[in-house]
């Protein structure tokens, strides 16, 4: 037995063991391999006429499940002795890789390995492996054994036909200390489903050899014996092999986009837009994306995967590439195939730099097409704008704005005026010439926000509010402060909340605050009933027919007060500060100024009444409903 030519068998073990994330993956390794091997041959076709077509090559698997025999078969370049040596006997030694070094590129040749120790991740299935080849030109065969890290055997054998044929015995499932299930690898039904879906784009057909025993009866007067018929072998193609982003976009038809989006990706409805684009260069790519129409069920659970099918030269290397689409744009399905370097196991890439580069261009290229899609079909649009806006306004928050100029011009609101969803830039197109601030607030509908006292003052003096609906919302555009709909920023407005304390800008006699020099005892009494339920007591001139109203002082907003203590480790000390606003031309206010003069007692139960009510008027929740509601029958009692 010939030892393996590595610095130890410490090597191979960790080869075979510790390289692979997945079992599975040795039929992709393997047949990569042979389609290496037809790549060898063929191009040595083309170049001495030897008058092979693409038509003759393929590769053959067969199962021998009663002997527990798994063979993959090509009729590529063969190997001679010395190769066998060089490739097998040495890890780490890539002959493919060699080989691609040799030739220019060529349409018609992809030698998709890059490293040689995809054979070995055989024997993470098998206890023993063959391989039995015949190389072009030679008139000998041979037959190299191995039962894994001790070493090898190399013999010359019989073989009739040019190319290689491995033969796995696959472990038994009783002697697996992983207690993996090898059984599977034996089954028709997994061989399809690995090759669909690691290599369904091998450009070479993929033949399984079917076995199927068909009975016939042949009777004698005697004793009705029933005999078998000879078994009737057949092959099954298991690969499409020509990959529908490697087509001409001419000649690929929109109902055909949407049937491999919806077998590809199980979704039940056609996506909302198709990117198919391809970047010839520095790096080499081509992007097949589709935008979906709907989120899956559990898109903003923990369980959701976001990521790009990443294939090299057809061949699937990473289901879910993380690398290749940022969160915000985590929706996107779709695939990339590419030629960049591969790591050892190619499960993940060499340099991630180059990933990057391209998720930078697939990042406007999905921007363009979102764009276009709000410019040139506003209903769609907004339907899938419904679906996804948490996570587009969720990446202008979590990158502090660095992702502004990618997003900003992608996001909505519902405009309070029209109950219609806007822009940032239509609503700052649509401004009053005197409009100084966007206004905004949060809240669940248009009607709630139109309840408000602070929204009267804004909507009677004709400027237009944003609707705020999601725990995002007010995080979002704390992290964009200004829009200008120039592209200069020129004349770029603040956004301003119009249960903020201070100047709305909308009108100096209604908008402003009087606190009466008289009755400062009177706010300072109402602000001690209520303790740290309000931060102050306000006597107001701005809210027409509404009694009270609560506007909040500070950055902290009571909704992202809400949102911030609702999250993992909060921080209890995170408060919003509000002021109680109570108007002086209501007649409550008149009611509150007797009170401090002849019935303090009554007066603190009005305080926290109209208090309660202003919660209430904001959305908010109160302590005690049951305290209310006594508080309110007592009143009415008296």
């Amino acid at each position: 037995m010939k030892k393996f030519k590595a610095e130890s068998e410490r090597v191979l073990d960790i080869m075979i063991n510790s390289i692979y994330t997945h079992k599975e993956i040795f039929l992709r390794e393997l047949i990569s391999n042979a389609s290496d091997a037809i790549d060898k041959l063929y191009y040595k076709s083309l170049n001495e006429n030897l008058g092979l077509s693409k038509e003759d090559f393929s590769i053959i698997i067969s199962v021998d499940k009663e002997n527990r025999i798994f063979k993959i078969s090509d009729n590529g370049i063969g190997m001679t002795l010395e190769s066998l040596e060089d490739n097998l006997g040495i890890i780490a030694k890539s002959g493919s890789l060699d080989f691609k070094k040799t030739i220019e590129k060529s349409d018609d040749i992809n030698i998709i390995g890059q490293f040689g120790v995809g054979f070995y991740s055989a024997f993470m299935v098998s206890d023993k492996v063959e391989v039995v080849s015949k190389a072009y030109d030679s008139t000998d065969a041979y037959i190299w054994t191995s039962t894994g890290t001790k070493g090898y055997d190399i013999k010359k054998t019989d073989r009739e036909t040019v190319g290689t044929t491995i033969i796995l015995h696959i472990k038994e499932d009783s002697d697996a200390s992983d207690k993996e299930n090898y059984d599977k690898f034996l089954e028709e039904y997994t061989i399809r489903d690995l090759v669909k879906k690691y290599s369904d784009y091998i450009k070479y057909p993929i033949k399984l050899e079917l076995k199927k025993a068909e009975v016939s009866e042949a009777t004698t007067s005697e004793d009705q014996e029933k005999t078998e018929s000879e078994v009737d072998e057949k092959f099954e193609t298991l690969n499409s092999m020509v990959p529908i982003w490697k087509k001409r976009k001419s000649d690929i038809t929109e109902s055909e986009y949407f049937e491999f989006y919806k077998s590809e990706f199980h979704d039940y409805k056609d996506p909302v837009r198709v990117i198919h684009t391809q970047t010839e260069g520095s790096i080499n790519y081509t992007a097949l994306l589709f935008i979906p129409s709907r989120a899956p069920y559990n898109y903003y659970g923990k369980s959701f995967e976001k990521g790009l099918k990443l294939y090299t030269d057809n061949v699937m290397i990473m289901e879910k590439s993380k690398d290749l689409i940022p969160d915000f744009f985590g929706f996107v399905n779709g695939l990339v195939d590419t030629d960049i370097t591969l790591n050892i196991s190619r499960e993940t890439v060499q340099h991630n730099s180059q990933l990057r580069k391209i998720a930078r261009n697939l990042e406007k290229k999905i921007k363009t097409e979102l764009l276009d899609l709000l410019e040139k079909d506003r209903e769609k649009y907004e339907d899938f704008y419904k679906e996804f806006a948490v996570q587009l306004k969720y990446g202008i928050y979590e990158s502090y704005g660095a992702n502004n100029e990618l997003l900003i011009d992608l996001i909505m609101f519902k405009s309070v005026k029209n109950n219609k969803y806007v822009t940032l830039k239509e609503y700052v197109l649509d401004m009053k010439e005197d409009q100084q601030y966007i206004y905004y607030a949060s809240g669940k509908s248009v009607e709630q926000i139109k309840a408000q006292p602070q929204a009267e003052i804004v909507l009677d003096g004709g400027y237009d509010i944003l609707l705020l609906t999601d725990d995002v919302d007010e995080f979002t555009l704390k992290m964009i402060g200004t829009y200008s709909s120039d592209p200069d920023k020129k004349d770029a407005k603040e956004f301003k909340s119009i249960s903020a304390s201070g100047d709305l800008g909308i009108n100096k006699d209604d908008d402003k605050k009087e606190t009466v020099a008289d009755d400062t005892d009177l706010a300072n009494f109402i602000k001690e009933a209520l303790g740290d339920k309000v931060s102050e007591v306000r006597f107001s001139t701005r809210l027409k027919n509404h009694p009270v109203c609560l506007t909040e002082v500070g950055e902290i907003s009571i909704k992202m007060e809400k949102v911030l203590k609702s999250m993992p480790n909060n921080n209890d000390n995170i408060k919003a500060q509000v002021a109680l606003e109570i108007n002086v031309q209501h007649p409550i206010y008149t009611k509150l100024k007797k009170l401090f003069e002849s019935d303090k007692e009554t007066l603190k139960e009005y305080a926290t009444v109209i208090c309660n009510q202003a919660r209430l008027i904001e959305g908010l929740s109160i302590d005690s409903p049951s305290e209310l509601a006594a508080s309110v029958i007592s009143l009415l009692a008296k």
